[in-house]
């Protein structure tokens, strides 16, 4: 119900209750029918259930059964190992499952414990859950509210409700009906919100909504609902289930030619199982975890808290960020930025009357440190004045005009009024929203009339200033009797202004082709004027209000979405059908938002970032990252880290992989060349966790590619095999399985008794030839360097000298079943070694020299 377009009698009607409250005994009734006023959660899961849907994935059961079959056929080590790195998965994801709990206990920390109401008549003092609609509260100064409350009575009542609507400003409110319907929350005025905060007056109202049905409940349903999978737990699946299907069809097209070559059917099935296990990545899903760790902590140190792991990836692939105003593209500070000025002048006063009233008419308290506190506008007032005329100055001012008396604002005036002794007159100064000031001067300055306007529609706040002499103290000290026949002063205008690093922020973004989106609270105007200032708004962009939103239809949204700059009053719910009509269009979406009112976005988008200094605790619990600094380039900089992260996981599949498909090839193609299986179970298993892990973990500290943010976001559709990485594999895995089958054949055709210990060899150094290849896509080795990775070169070193002593160590031939080769023997292999390094290294040339590089566009 439109509860802010009933009067009070309607309002009494609808409810069933009087201006005294609700006797107790109908408020017990209502209590039953109606339940406590609380948020209610829906039923958790059983930790063992969260636990065992951890393994539903499919890379997990991939993973499972990849350590059945390796214990089935005597590779118990290898077994053990694929379950610790599932188990360690699991864990993950089970701390994580509990992220959307400790959102919901959050939001019920906001709430009021106890409230004052009307119970047979008189006030009482009672539990907040007890509240029911119906009852009528009273209100005061450092109050939360109850429930939502329809005012009826308000002195001076200000809430301060940006954590619900995003508002910056303290919302003044109104007991008369607000005849308009659509309204967005923050322009619902004599509507109190449950879980906001009373900042200053005092008021009373009809409880209108308890529980679930209050707008802070309705938030706590949208958080209920289902995370969404990141786009690396996405590509992982899909890549999971194409190798899973890839590697069955292998083996069993393996095990068949076998069969009809007439090989015993139990060898046969053996030699398929060890390619099975030869082929799946163990090592990938740790490498990963690893890497986004990594990543994570790095980001710390650029003030980026990283609450969900997968998120470190995810920002890679953002294309829309969708962030707030205040505090993140600005400073959270006003400042007044364009003054007009009047010429008159007050006798031996040595300051203009604009300045004396600005110096005069404020309640901001200034410590002896010299810093300024109070509301956000008159500090700002405060510190616009005294950087004109001094600090002595200022001083000697506010002694010489002692203050007598105010008049305090009010929403229906608009304007506040201070009286100062001034000798043996009074001065009265008069301050408030221009066309207020307007209305009660002697004389109407028709200029100064329009340039107030001009200012507000470039988004300022412009206060008005007036002021008059007086011989005596007014007898009656009201409104009517005292602001009237004023001198107009000046005006001031005043914005929050956007914070000096966000236009080279957004400059970024463009060229990295993500498309920043203001989402705000605050008035269209302001809001498009900061926007278009910092360049988010052009001429070409929309800006769209909450009201306009609610009557777009779903399907246009999301055809127009893509064209919207600016969303200004908007409400919660219609956040996240931003967020939704974004992500209908095939986008990756990061939401920031610090208030109760961007949790349901925040959760809703591909990655929510909520704000560390003004963020409230139910937007940080609902978040995938934390911005220590509140800042939009600090998004930028995550973006850079998670396109780095997510190249370097396409590194890690396009190593492992290469070298899983040369040991699958090595294996697959020997028995069909005639040739003895090349490979023993343990040689497969070495190759896997050493040749393969220590060079690969050393690829998650590999540097961005120079270009890394002048390249558009990922397509949605695109997999972890695409650009060409798919066929990188299959050329250079047949290229490493040749030469390791060339020194095969050619050494056991030499008769060379050490052709075994020879393929290992080559194959395991071809793989250390083919990560130092692949550390850039498009720089050569030798422009980037080896000491660029220090972990990298490291880890070859680690693993040459580890391979050269299970070659030559006895201990490794017990272990190995090796044998120490001569130097022939060992140049050969050192030799073969380097080719496919150097064919690397020739494709990259190809690519530069023949293939287009990829084009990006500005958005």
């Amino acid at each position: 119900m439109n509860w802010h377009t009933l009067s009070a009698d309607q309002i009494f009607t609808a409810t069933g209750s009087a201006p005294d409250g609700l006797t107790s005994a109908v408020a017990e009734e209502r209590l039953l029918e109606k339940g406590p006023n609380v948020l209610h959660e829906k039923q958790q899961k059983s930790w063992l259930a969260v636990l065992a849907g951890q393994f539903k994935e499919f890379m997990s059961l991939v993973l499972i059964a990849a350590a059945v079959i390796s214990g089935v056929i005597g590779d118990v080590t290898d077994s053990v190992i694929i379950i610790v790195i599932v188990l360690l998965n699991a864990l993950i994801g089970f701390i994580q499952e509990f992220r959307a709990e400790k959102a919901m206990a959050a939001l019920k920390k906001m709430a009021a414990l106890h409230a004052v109401v009307f119970r047979d008549g008189l006030p009482v003092r009672k539990p907040a859950a007890e509240l029911v609609p119906g009852d009528v509260v009273l209100l005061e100064a450092g109050n939360i509210v109850p429930a939502d409350v329809r005012l009826l009575e308000s002195h001076s009542l200000r809430l301060d409700e940006s954590a619900l609507t995003g508002e910056s400003l303290a919302s003044e409110k109104i007991t008369e009906p607000v005849s308009s319907e659509n309204l967005p929350l923050a322009d619902r005025l004599n509507l109190a919100f449950k879980g906001t905060l009373v900042s200053y007056g005092r008021g009373q109202g009809v409880v209108v909504a308890t529980g679930m049905d209050t707008e802070i409940g309705k938030i706590a349903s949208l958080l209920q609902e289902e995370d969404t999978l990141t786009p690396l737990q996405l590509r992982m699946a899909d890549y999971a289930r194409k190798l899973s299907f890839i590697v069955i069809g292998i083996c069993a097209l393996l095990f068949g030619m076998g069969l009809l070559r007439g090989e015993e059917p139990v060898n046969m099935l053996l030699v398929a199982i060890s390619l099975a296990v030869a082929a799946i990545p163990e090592a990938l899903p740790a490498l990963i975890t690893i890497a986004l760790a990594m990543g994570a902590r790095r980001l710390s140190r650029q003030n980026a808290l990283i609450r969900h792991l997968p998120a470190v990836e995810t920002l890679g692939s953002v294309s829309f960020i969708c962030s707030d105003k205040t505090g993140t593209l600005t400073l959270n500070k006003m400042h007044v930025t364009e003054v007009e000025e009047a010429d008159a002048r007050i006798p031996e006063v040595e300051i203009s009357p604009f300045l004396l009233a600005m110096a005069l008419n404020h309640d901001v308290r200034i410590t002896d440190d010299g810093k300024f506190e109070g509301d956000s506008t008159e500090v700002a007032l405060a510190e616009f004045v005294i950087g004109k005329i001094g600090w002595d100055t200022y001083h000697r001012i506010v002694s010489r005009f002692p203050r007598t008396g105010e008049i305090p604002f009010d929403s229906d005036r608009k304007c506040m009024t201070s009286l100062h002794r001034f000798g043996e007159k009074y001065l009265i100064i008069t301050k408030g929203a221009a066309e207020s000031i307007l209305t009660r001067l002697k004389e109407k300055p028709g200029f100064f009339h329009q340039r107030s306007e001009l200012m507000g529609a470039n988004g300022l706040r412009v206060l008005g200033f007036a002021w008059k002499v007086v011989g005596n103290m007014p007898e009656l000290l009201t409104a009517e009797s005292v602001e009237n026949q004023l001198v107009f002063a000046g005006f001031a205008g005043m914005v929050d202004p956007p914070r000096p690093e966000a236009k080279a922020a957004i400059d970024a973004c463009r060229t990295a082709g993500i498309k920043p989106v203001m989402i705000t609270g605050d008035h269209p105007a302001t809001a498009a004027a900061i926007a278009r200032e910092i360049g988010i708004l052009d001429d070409t962009g929309l800006v769209i209000s909450g009201t306009e939103l609610q009557q777009i239809s779903p399907g246009a949204l999301a055809e127009k979405a893509a064209n919207v700059c600016v969303y200004a009053r908007v409400s919660p719910e219609q956040k996240i059908r931003i967020v939704k009509a974004l992500r209908d269009k095939g986008q990756f979406v990061a939401m920031t938002g610090d208030g109760v009112n961007d949790a349901p976005s925040l959760r809703a988008a591909d990655i929510g970032v909520a704000m560390g200094i003004n963020g409230t605790d139910v937007s940080r619990e609902a978040s995938d990252m934390i911005l220590l600094d509140d800042n939009f380039a600090t998004i930028v900089k995550a973006v850079k880290e998670g396109r780095r992260i997510y190249s370097n996981i396409r590194k890690f599949v396009r190593y492992i992989m290469t070298c899983n498909s040369a040991e699958i090839l090595t294996i697959f193609l020997a028995p069909l060349l005639g040739l003895p299986i090349p490979l023993l179970p343990i040689h497969i298993l070495w190759i896997n966790l050493v040749t393969d892990g220590l060079p690969g973990l050393a690829l998650a500290v590999e540097g961005a590619e120079e270009d890394v943010m002048r390249q558009p976001p990922r397509h949605a559709g695109e997999g972890l095999l695409s650009g060409g990485i798919g066929l990188h594999i299959v050329w250079v895995g047949l290229l490493m399985a040749g030469v390791t089958l060339g020194v095969q054949f050619w050494a056991i055709h030499v008769q060379d008794a050490h052709w075994q210990t020879m393929v290992f060899t080559v194959l395991s150094l071809s793989q250390l030839g083919h990560v130092m290849a692949i550390r850039s896509e498009k720089t050569f080795l030798y422009r980037q360097g080896l000491f660029s990775n220090k972990p990298m070169l490291a880890s070859i070193v680690f693993t040459f000298i580890l391979q050269m002593a299970i070659v030559y160590l006895p201990a490794g031939h017990d272990i190995f079943h090796t044998q120490p080769l001569n130097l022939t023997e060992l140049a050969i292999t050192l030799g073969l070694s380097a080719v496919v390094f150097h064919a690397v290294e020739l494709e990259k040339w190809v690519k530069s020299r023949i293939l287009q590089p990829p084009s990006y566009s500005r958005v």
